[in-house]
């Protein structure tokens, strides 16, 4: 019978501190993508192209979720500073589904993102596959390509509403008034919050829901105010903006019935009156019309 040969305990020692050896390696350089990750994250939330772009190989890829190519660091700065221009503040999740090493200098990465405030359309999230590869010790993307999923949502019955999103000021005769709209509930409402200033110092604010009513078959608001009031409208589309009529009642109690006319003159404009006013069964004055700006995005 052959001898055979039995490693001895020096062997085994030598053996085993080389695995562990590269099991550190290989958590390092993992660590040290996901790293990589957030930095990523760190400047898109900080609207810095140029630390974007210096997170790719000199020669790197990024196919957005439109399916347009760009190559290298110039062209991949570019395409995020159009990005940063055209939406304001925009900041961003990502989550890491999956990492994994396909050689000590090659690594991929599969994840989800998600951007606030949501881009224009159908709500969904991007999921990106990332190939990263270590040069000179660091790693880098080189090769990065976004999808579109869309994800349940009932926005497809209040897109129409889509131009109400930005912020909104008219000042006039020593009154203010400013709302804020953006979308909640993964685009299926839109969140309104409003305040109004008055002459004589007082203010008003309040915050109001905009959204599909699945039993009325129609799109519905629904009014909070500070002093416990609330008011429930049926929105109804006209000529070039939208009728809603209310119905609710005060923080004491007393029943409210108005009409709120938004007519919209064009993409930075809108007009907006309550009419048919009436309190306590009461009547009062039609409220002056109040053509509300919208705010440029800014930084």
């Amino acid at each position: 019978m052959a001898r055979q040969d039995v490693p001895s305990s020096a062997q085994q020692q030598s053996s085993a501190q080389q695995q562990a050896a590269s099991t550190d390696a290989r958590t390092d350089d993992l660590a040290a993508i996901r790293a990589e990750a957030q930095a990523f994250v760190r400047a898109f939330n900080k609207g810095d192209a140029q630390a974007i772009a210096a997170l790719w190989t000199v020669d790197g890829e990024y196919i957005d979720d439109a399916g347009r190519r760009f190559t290298g660091r110039d062209e991949i700065e570019q395409a995020y500073s159009s990005f940063f221009a055209d939406n304001a503040k925009p900041e961003m999740r990502i989550t890491i589904d999956s990492l994994r090493l396909l050689s000590d200098s090659a690594a991929i990465e599969d994840g989800r993102a998600v951007v606030e405030p949501p881009p224009v359309g159908a709500p969904g999230i991007s999921k990106y596959t990332a190939v990263h590869v270590n040069v000179n010790g660091k790693w880098l993307m080189a090769s990065v390509r976004d999808t579109w999923v869309e994800t349940p949502s009932a926005h497809h019955n209040v897109a129409d509403l889509e131009w109400l999103i930005g912020t909104w000021i008219s000042e006039e005769h020593g009154f203010k008034h400013e709302s804020v709209c953006r979308w909640v509930a993964n685009k299926s409402f839109v969140e309104r919050r409003y305040t109004m200033a008055h002459v004589d110092g007082t203010k008003t604010s309040g915050v109001q829901l905009i959204g599909w009513n699945p039993e009325g078959g129609h799109v519905q608001s629904w009014n909070f105010s500070p002093d416990g009031g609330h008011a429930v409208g049926v929105w109804s589309p006209e000529q070039g903006g939208w009728r809603a009529e209310l119905h609710g009642v005060t923080g004491d109690g007393t029943p409210t019935t108005s009409v709120n006319l938004l007519t919209r003159l064009d993409d930075n404009a809108y007009v907006w009156q309550s009419v048919q006013r009436a309190a306590g069964g009461v009547a009062l004055p039609d409220t002056d019309e109040v053509v509300l700006k919208r705010q440029p995005a800014t930084r």
